[in-house]
């Protein structure tokens, strides 16, 4: 608390003043929540609230704000899972904290401040016996004095504050708006008080709070205005120009955005050395980020936004300005907005997210940029504590994507987790478009991993091994013929994103994520929304990899994504559905269509300014030369080396991370029979390759290694102890490379584990749906299982 602020002293007055004039309610209690929430009675004393549920109830009637909270809310806030007497226990609450706050009412009188009304309670304080609402009415009013009363009001409220708002309820749903709601007022009457210190040329004293402030608070484009002002007014000019390139830096790096008109018009004053930065406005007026304004009522609004009556205007047509027309568009729409929308408007959010979406478009920085702000935008939604809100934030990013493995697992289950709370949040019926892209966001981001309310898997491919094998209980797996699907559910894989595949084809409940897609599709259909049935789509897709063989279905889905978006101008979504058939089509060795589909990817990359998709087409078409060129060695392994050479920078590490070396390994491995020989393991963590990182495949591969140096027993081992592979777009490659080296050890029973697994892609070419690799045809792989299988045992 600042020296000599005192808000008990402050709300004795009140106190006494309201009993002379026979106020309605007369308070002998001041309560704060500026801080751990408390109350003091009129000398100043704590009074004592006893335990933390007494203190919830009576922080829940503070954030009510005088309105009635009904007793079945209050058991719901202070109770996960209420107890059969919560609704005796709240009455109780209630009568301790009467009596600790009322003590000299009468027994049996009528309460006058935690007063019982209709089904519930309300806290009928006086506006001044809150310290936050006295505090909000403090920043109010400093707004219309002069800079000299200005600053001594806010440095008394400021004063006020003992640690964060509602302290110890952080985590309770019921304080996420309120609290987040003070804290932006709080950081709006520290821009306004440094801004009093330089309207009364106090610029030294404004330093050193407004480092601190930006040091805490790097986002807030209005205090470093106010940062650099201060120090370009005590004559350290080199430092302010410092201070504009580090918000400049902090802003274009971590956000993918300029800095705001008010910053840019700043740094071109503070280098022409402009006269008016050198005047201290005692008049009254105040510097706001679009320049001096008035003080009176446009001072309500947040730091940084002024009204648009006073834009300047902008440059004529024929101004030189050589960025061109469009960076005029972009700068003037971009000063519009700042000065239309105040700082903590909501639309601020839900406008963030769309241009996140078309940052991740673009790739390389962007695309990471882009992941790591949608968290931060879901999160600060989240506690505004609307889930309606919420549920627009995270439906917006519907990014489109092809590849089955996150880029960042971590990132991809927090937005899981916030869309199955905003679902649950979502008040009903109604919102039906709002659940389906948050369904849809459940299976995009659940992707090659399994959802944490699914069933358990199975360990490793020893277990399921031993749980399909003859005298299991399940049946013999045939030689031949069809194979019916594994009965235990696919195990969990070593590695952050191969951590948790999904579900096999099997008997038992449907996975969540597959059921989130196909509750969103059919909403979608239902709606006949096409945007919304293409973001279904795609997550659909993502949830098609529940066994092997499904490229004529993940085909399919491509098809009707490009007829969806090409008839409804989705751009983003027509290359997706291009791509799609890429895959599929290569799956099933019909490379003649998969390269008229790659030649509209990148016609529309083109046209669209959409870099990254080159990406997946430069790897379309070195799978396309293995399969079909019959290259050298050298050069399909330059053609590879050459794709993956694209990935770098590309900003997604889920794609990039191992397979380069994969894929020149199925290279090695197709080529084999011609006399090429594998290298030994030269170490657990870098196999083959001392450079190469093998990433989240390295426990499938490990086994050929060890096979290769001659260290038979260590496969065997290595084999047993390794994953089922994730059900994502290299399912199949992987299974291929457990049959292998199960042949070469002489693991029949996961030699028939690889081959029930393999069988349904009988017709198709090994991995090629994954557009990017092969090992050949499927039918090659189940000829060498069948072979091994029918020699003798122990032969």
């Amino acid at each position: 608390m600042a020296a000599g602020a005192d808000p008990v002293r402050d709300r004795r007055r009140v106190v006494r003043r309201g009993w002379r004039y026979g106020e309605a309610v007369r308070v002998r209690a001041v309560l704060g929540v500026l801080g751990p929430v408390s109350a003091w009675d009129d000398a100043g004393e704590p009074i004592a609230l006893k335990g933390p549920r007494h203190r919830a109830v009576l922080a829940r009637l503070i954030v009510a704000r005088r309105r009635v909270v009904p007793v079945g809310h209050l058991v719901d806030d202070l109770w996960e899972e209420p107890p059969a007497g919560a609704v005796s226990a709240v009455r109780t609450f209630v009568a301790a904290l009467r009596r600790a706050l009322e003590p000299e009412r009468p027994p049996r009188a009528p309460a006058r401040l935690l007063v019982t009304e209709g089904p519930g309670y309300a806290l009928r304080a006086e506006p001044d016996a809150v310290d936050a609402w006295r505090f909000e009415r403090a920043v109010t009013a400093a707004a219309t004095l002069p800079p000299a009363d200005a600053l001594g009001r806010l440095d008394e409220a400021l004063g006020w504050w003992r640690g964060p708002g509602y302290a110890e309820f952080a985590e309770a749903p019921w304080a996420r708006a309120e609290r987040a709601r003070l804290a932006e007022l709080r950081l709006h009457a520290v821009e306004r008080r440094a801004g009093a210190r330089l309207a009364l040329g106090l610029a030294a004293e404004a330093v050193p709070d407004l480092d601190a402030h930006v040091t805490e608070h790097p986002w807030r484009e209005d205090a470093w205005r106010l940062l650099a002002l201060a120090l370009y007014r005590t004559g350290r000019q080199g430092d302010a120009l410092a201070v504009l390139r580090r918000a400049r830096a902090l802003l274009v790096e971590q956000l993918g955005v300029d800095p705001g008109p008010g910053l840019r018009q700043l740094e071109a004053d503070v280098l022409d050395q402009a006269a008016h930065l050198d005047v201290a406005h005692s008049d009254g007026t105040h510097l706001n980020a679009a320049g001096p304004v008035a003080a009176g009522p446009d001072a309500e609004r947040p730091s940084g936004a002024a009204p648009v009556s006073e834009a300047r205007p902008a440059p004529g047509p024929d101004a030189p300005d050589p960025a061109g027309a469009a960076a005029r568009v972009w700068a003037r729409a971009a000063a519009d907005y700042d000065r239309a929308v105040s700082a903590g408007a909501r639309a601020r959010l839900e406008s963030t997210v769309g241009l996140l979406r078309s940052l991740a478009l673009t790739g390389g920085e962007g695309l990471e940029a882009a992941r790591a702000h949608r968290v931060a935008a879901v999160a600060a939604a989240e506690e505004l504590g609307d889930p309606e809100l919420t549920a627009r934030v995270i439906g917006a990013y519907d990014v489109p994507a092809i590849w089955t493995r996150a880029d960042d697992p971590e990132q991809a289950a927090r937005i899981v987790a916030a869309a199955e709370r905003t679902l649950a949040a979502l008040p009903a019926p109604g919102h039906a478009a709002a659940r389906a892209r948050l369904l849809a966001t459940i299976a995009l981001e659940t992707r090659g991993t399994r959802s944490p309310t699914d069933p358990p898997e199975a360990a490793d491919l020893a277990t399921l091994a031993v749980a399909t094998s003859p005298g299991s209980g399940f049946g013999p797996v045939p030689a031949s013929g069809p194979v019916p699907a594994s009965p235990v559910r696919a195990p969990a894989a070593a590695g952050p994103q191969a951590a948790a595949p999904q579900a096999a084809a099997s008997p038992g409940p449907e996975p969540r994520a597959r059921r989130a897609a196909r509750e969103a599709e059919e909403i979608a259909r239902r709606l006949d929304d096409p945007a919304l049935l293409a973001f279904a789509l795609g997550g659909r897709f993502m949830q098609c990899f529940e066994r092997a063989g499904l490229a004529p279905e993940r085909d399919a889905i491509g098809a009707e994504l490009v007829a969806l978006s090409a008839r409804h101008g989705l751009v983003a979504y027509e290359v997706l559905g291009h791509l799609v058939r890429v895959q599929a089509r290569s799956a099933l060795a019909d490379f003649a269509t998969a390269d008229r589909h790659a030649a509209a990817v990148d016609d529309l990359a083109d046209r669209h300014e959409l870099p990254l998709v080159g990406v997946f087409t430069q790897w379309y078409r070195a799978l396309r030369l293995v399969a079909t060129g019959h290259p050298t060695g050298p050069e399909a392994e330059a053609a590879y080396r050459a794709a993956a050479a694209r990935l770098d920078g590309a900003g997604m590490p889920g794609l990039e991370r191992g397979l380069l070396p994969l894929a020149l390994l199925c290279l090695r491995l197709t080529r084999e029979d011609q006399g090429a020989a594998l290298p030994a393991d030269p170490g657990a963590d870098r196999i083959a390759d001392p450079g190469a990182d093998w990433g989240p495949y390295a426990l499938w591969v490990r086994p050929l290694f060890l096979l290769a140096g001659g260290r038979r027993a260590e496969a065997a081992t290595a084999l047993r102890a390794a994953p089922s592979p994730p059900h994502d777009l290299l399912y199949e490659a992987l299974w291929c490379l457990i049959g292998r080296a199960a042949v070469g050890v002489g693991d029949r029973a996961v030699m028939r584990l690889a081959r029930s697994q393999l069988l349904p892609a009988e017709s198709e070419l090994v991995g090629a749906g994954s557009g990017l690799l092969t090992l050949g045809p499927v039918a090659r792989h189940l000829a060498t299982l069948d072979a091994a299988l029918a020699e003798p045992e122990g032969s």
